[in-house]
């Protein structure tokens, strides 16, 4: 069995590639991804709905063409993230099973190199850092292939996240975003802004676990990043998440939206996670607004393959077929 975190994407730092590298990520791992489990079968049975079942079969090709595993396999997915809210679907489950039909075939190889080859990482790391690390993790910008990992640390356990998902429209797929990032050039003004806030800003408040400095960077951050996007959704933020935001920003120590959203999220303390969620409750039924809300709990360990077998891992190469 595998479990994996989900994880909110705090924005990007650089989309022009003004120095050579195109946009640099940063985002932070929570608690509550996939969980799945793999083994050996007769032939390939795979127990998911909707686009988890169609990711799945591309990674047991790809997983067949690159390293000959085969396909017969039994794959049930027990917990899933939801598609394309901004918590990083996606890559968690392609590197989830690619990594679980490595194990089982006795194939060593890093959680780097594995997104590689599944075509995972392609504009920023932070889905992939958070499946192999967890933690608070920032990238170093598109050059050639993954980006590198330039500082990961541990999130402080006593933070939350508040997150309220708009039951709206969901976020862009990677098909509808592809020609967006690869013609959106951003500000650099804003670029430089945002390296300012997260190397003298940011990055000390997380050393120095001081919330209310964190967090008003956060803010600041979430802003401009939304300047290099608001030409393709509207605005700093998504219309349809604002009063959702309004509500963080009011309540939360710093707030933004992940990736494309619709999640939105606020930084709190863990005491205060229960009053703030009975009163974003309150706040969404009074505009009418349908919404998952729910805490996001930090996760300072990345994903946990769990349950391997050495049996398994003598009779795979027969019920594979390699």
């Amino acid at each position: 069995m595998v479990e994996t975190p989900r994880r909110l994407h705090l924005g990007l730092i650089d989309p022009s590639g003004s120095l050579g590298r195109r946009f640099g990520a940063l985002g932070v791992s929570l608690e509550g991804g996939y969980r799945i489990r793999v083994a050996p079968g007769e032939k390939l049975e795979i127990k998911a709905e909707g686009e988890d079942r169609s990711t799945v079969k591309e990674v047991i090709r790809k997983m067949g063409s690159y390293f000959g595993t085969g396909t017969r396999y039994l794959i049930k997915i027990e917990r899933a993230i939801p598609r394309h809210v901004g918590l990083g679907s996606t890559t968690q489950l392609t590197l989830a099973v690619g990594s679980s039909l490595a194990r089982l075939n006795g194939i060593e190889v890093s959680v780097e190199r594995l997104a590689e080859i599944l075509g995972r990482g392609k504009n920023g790391g932070v889905g992939v850092y958070a499946f192999a690390y967890g933690g608070f993790i920032l990238d170093g910008g598109v050059r050639k292939g993954l980006p590198p990992l330039i500082f990961r640390d541990d999130f402080p356990p006593e933070w939350r996240f508040l997150l309220i998902i708009p039951e709206v429209k969901q976020g862009l797929d990677e098909k509808e975003e592809e020609p967006i990032m690869e013609h959106v050039s951003g500000s650099g003004r804003a670029a430089m802004e945002i390296s300012h806030r997260i190397l003298l800003g940011l990055l000390p408040a997380l050393k120095e676990k001081n919330i209310r400095e964190f967090g008003s960077h956060l803010n600041a951050i979430q802003r401009l990043v939304g300047k290099h996007f608001e030409a393709y959704q509207g605005g700093e933020f998504r219309e349809d998440v604002k009063l959702a935001v309004e509500f963080l920003s009011e309540k939360t120590y710093g707030c933004g939206q992940s990736s494309w959203g619709p999640t939105t999220y606020g930084l709190i303390l863990r005491e205060e996670a229960r009053e703030l969620i009975a009163e974003a409750r309150d706040y969404m039924r009074e505009h009418g607004i349908k919404a998952r809300i729910e805490i996001g709990i930090p996760r300072n360990r990345g994903a946990e393959l769990t349950g391997e077998d050495s049996f398994l891992r003598r009779i795979i190469n027969d019920v594979a077929g390699v």
